[in-house]
């Protein structure tokens, strides 16, 4: 679990990320959420855009992807989702 503190300084290091992952009409299945875990192993911190057309709100797939690829949320901000989780291997963000 996050701290405020780690939470404000995961947020400074993700305003500048562009999001790498949409989550559009047919939502949150296994591939993706593999895809993302695979893509916070190597960059530990990434953003989720969730386009107009997705059916279920911001909220639940913010869950569905934490859950599924064992993630903390940093912050859900308009159609954006800030994941983190902490590399095995390749540890590159030093959390205060």
């Amino acid at each position: 679990m996050l701290t405020g503190k780690q939470k404000r300084f995961l947020r400074a290091e993700a305003h500048h990320l562009k999001p790498i992952f949409q989550v559009g009409k047919i939502g949150v299945n296994e591939n993706m959420v593999e895809q993302i875990s695979d893509a916070l192993e190597k960059r530990e911190l990434i953003k989720v855009s969730v386009l107009q057309n997705c059916l279920e709100d911001k909220d639940v797939v913010a869950e569905q992807l934490s859950e599924g690829a064992k993630a903390e949320i940093v912050q859900i901000i308009g159609n954006s989702i800030i994941l983190y989780k902490e590399s095995d291997e390749n540890k590159q963000i030093q959390l205060p």
